[in-house]
């Protein structure tokens, strides 16, 4: 395993992060598998150097909270854990959605609850909230930061004068910062390049992608994608643009490329984005323990400069995703 700062914060984390979105119970999503499942992938994670993982609250309505925490019992001190809030817990609460102080608050001690945790490492927004003043929600993320709950406070996918605005107004007012960016960013999805990395690579906020593999387009030959339970149930793989801009040229060349490095689609999609300057560690989630140590064996293979450039060559720009 290789390890990195993540950006400002002092904390050492793999660069393989496991996202643990598919850990909970196939009653939230067909594809999604339960603890029984779940436990010998996060341990084989531990095993091949894996520290840094990722949740949310909405993942499996907090049922993968519940089993990250029941897996890291006993070894939380070598982990990093990073969780989410935002999108709504209960469709009869308001209060248990947006970014208000009272969300916040009831939120996090419910999310401190399932994972068995004291203090949470990094704690994330899941999506910018246009009915918050971005002042409120800073001011009670840095109270959790001053009380213990939480160590670092980060955030995903905005437009990047949102993610300004946000830094400026914590440098104005004093208080903590959004430490890191969880992005939409892969081979098929490059918008982020435009304003959002030299963004981050500026204020030195580490870049934590999600969906590196485009939903599993990447992992496997355009023609096979509706060949496994998530192609085919997963209706928020259609619902960005993987499939625009030129997608199956550049699944094609993934395809092609893999076959001469003797290496899998998902290798060579993951290298591409290990070998990019800006980002810490992307965010891997896997169903198999197969898949995950082929994901870590990414961190072996060595693309060329020749190699990125025939890789992104056919890219167009497609309509900006994953913000909602």
């Amino acid at each position: 395993m290789e390890y990195t700062t993540l950006g400002r914060t002092g904390t050492e984390v793999s660069r393989i992060c496991l996202g643990c979105m598919s850990f909970g119970t196939p009653e939230w999503r067909e594809w999604v598998l339960d603890e029984a499942e779940s436990l010998p992938i996060i341990e084989r994670a531990i095993d091949l150097g894996i520290n840094f993982f990722d949740t949310a609250n909405m993942y499996s309505v907090g049922e993968s909270e519940r089993i990250l925490g029941r897996a890291l019992e006993g070894r939380r001190e070598e982990s990093v854990v990073a969780t989410k809030c935002y999108f709504q817990m209960d469709e009869d609460n308001p209060h248990s959605g947006g970014l208000s102080r009272k969300a916040i608050e009831q939120e996090l001690a419910a999310s401190l609850d399932r994972l068995g945790m004291e203090t949470i490492d990094l704690y994330q927004t899941h999506r910018w909230d246009e009915d918050t003043p971005i002042e409120t929600t800073l001011r009670t993320l840095d109270d959790t930061v001053r009380r213990g709950q939480v160590r670092h406070v980060g955030t995903s996918s905005m437009w990047a004068h949102q993610f300004a605005r946000a830094l400026h107004t914590s440098d104005r007012l004093g208080l903590d910062r959004f430490a890191t960016m969880q992005n939409h960013y892969n081979l098929l999805y490059r918008e982020e390049e435009r304003e959002m990395l030299p963004l981050c690579a500026r204020e030195d906020v580490a870049v934590i992608p999600w969906s590196p593999l485009a939903r599993g387009y990447l992992a496997r030959p355009h023609e096979q994608f509706d060949a496994t339970t998530r192609g085919e149930s997963d209706d928020h793989a259609r619902a960005h643009p993987y499939f625009d801009g030129n997608g199956r040229e550049i699944n094609e060349r993934v395809a092609e490329l893999a076959e001469e490095k003797d290496a899998s689609m998902a290798q060579i999609a993951l290298a591409w984005l290990l070998h990019q300057d800006v980002v810490d560690a992307p965010i891997v989630g896997t169903t198999s323990v197969e898949h995950l140590e082929e994901a870590v064996a990414a961190l072996d293979i060595s693309l060329s400069t020749s190699d990125q450039e025939w890789l992104e060559a056919p890219y167009d720009p497609v309509p900006v995703s994953g913000h909602g």
